[in-house]
């Protein structure tokens, strides 16, 4: 079965938290995104990676999602 993919990604307010969250350090795991409800389309865009000890990671898309802007 395939997941179906908008043809673009908009994060909810939740999945930039966690986005940052990553960024500054926090250590997530699965168990404990499951426990704090953490989107699976983070890892299904690419925007989180898992590695083989269940340690969530962001991935450079997931950085240039939250990357601030100068104006």
């Amino acid at each position: 079965m395939t997941t179906y993919h908008a043809p673009h990604f908009d994060p909810t307010v939740d999945e930039i938290e966690t986005l940052k969250q990553l960024e500054m350090g926090k250590i997530l795991t699965v168990p404990h995104a499951i426990k704090e409800h953490v989107s699976a389309r983070l890892l299904e865009w690419g925007h989180i990676a898992r590695s083989p000890s269940g340690q969530l990671s962001i991935t450079p898309s997931g950085r240039q999602l939250i990357r601030r802007q100068d104006n």
